[in-house]
């Protein structure tokens, strides 16, 4: 059985200005403001999260199947998942567009200056989670607007357990669109801050939109995660990193693990800490695909961190 996992595929170029903005903006002359950086380093990622989700639940053998729209522009990336052995079935090519993609320029300060262009992500609702078959979990991840409310509505319809991963596209939805997400999904994740806006727009507390769904998800970044699940609140570890480089794609490493532990009937406290050690893999590495890691490695670095085996 496949775990479906809808969301976006996208290009990440990630740029480096050897200075700093703020030497550059005049603060009082911001409603006139023409600049231009030089970014003589420069880097291409392949991203999104359905694509770094899937990345990380191929190695740890999971049965990844990605339902995403892309542009004209989708040769490299498939070509990608041709090589790593992930079934394209579902990336469906959208004539005319580009594959989504976020143009970041950060500073000597970390600051960042991001463009993101939505392209073929926006198309997303051309898919239907009832195209796809052998399909025993899945999740919601950020991706067009249309194509999220409607996957979530078809996973619920065919009766297959999901999570909802609101992420950055939260502001897309309403109080009452949020609501209908969480009533229909079967796990809800989200980071801290995430969780706490998700808490202002529903008007509902923690303890109420835990009890709406089996497991509600909060990650806390370095400080772990919480599990809310059969009325009881699980305090998951972080693991310390090698190296701290970059925290994009740690979320979908984390979940990932949540999907791989959720497949494989672990419990909960073990499925949040194979989240926990994956999210920690992966942030010392630049980028959301570019980490690797073997079962054998996993299984030795569970144990490490936290003194019994997985597998």
């Amino acid at each position: 059985m496949h775990t479906l996992i809808c969301g976006s595929i996208a290009y990440d170029t990630i740029m480096v200005f050897r200075d700093r903005f703020k030497n550059h903006i005049l603060p009082d002359q911001i409603h006139i403001l023409n600049v231009a950086f030089l970014v003589p380093d420069m880097r291409r990622e392949f991203g999104g999260c359905a694509g770094n989700i899937a990345y990380n639940l191929h190695m740890l053998g999971g049965n990844a199947l990605i339902m995403a729209t892309v542009g004209q522009d989708h040769a490299p990336y498939a070509e990608r998942l041709q090589r790593l052995g992930l079934a394209q079935t579902h990336v469906r090519t959208v004539a005319d567009t580009y594959t989504a993609q976020a143009f970041i320029t950060t500073d000597l300060d970390d600051n960042q200056i991001t463009a993101f262009h939505p392209g073929a992500m926006s198309h997303s609702h051309l898919n239907r989670v009832t195209d796809a078959r052998e399909v025993s979990l899945g999740i919601v991840a950020p991706d067009g607007r249309e194509g999220m409310l409607q996957h979530a509505r078809e996973f619920y319809e065919a009766g297959i357990p999901f999570i909802f991963d609101p992420g950055q596209g939260m502001p897309m939805f309403e109080g009452q669109e949020l609501l209908e997400f969480v009533r229909q999904a079967t796990y809800v994740t989200a980071n801290d801050y995430e969780m706490r806006l998700l808490q202002e727009k529903t008007g509902m507390g923690l303890e109420q939109l835990a009890g709406m769904v089996e497991a509600l998800v909060v990650t806390r970044g370095g400080e772990g995660s919480t599990i809310y699940v059969d009325g009881k609140v699980l305090d998951i570890p972080s693991v310390a990193p090698g190296q701290i480089l970059d925290p994009t794609g740690c979320g979908d490493a984390y979940r990932a693990g949540l999907l791989y532990g959720l497949a494989q009937g672990f419990d909960w406290p073990n499925t949040g800490r194979l989240a926990s050690l994956l999210g920690a893999i992966k942030i010392a590495s630049r980028g959301g695909q570019n980490h690797r890691f073997s079962r054998d490695e996993i299984g030795e670095r569970f144990k490490t961190a936290f003194g019994h085996r997985l597998w």
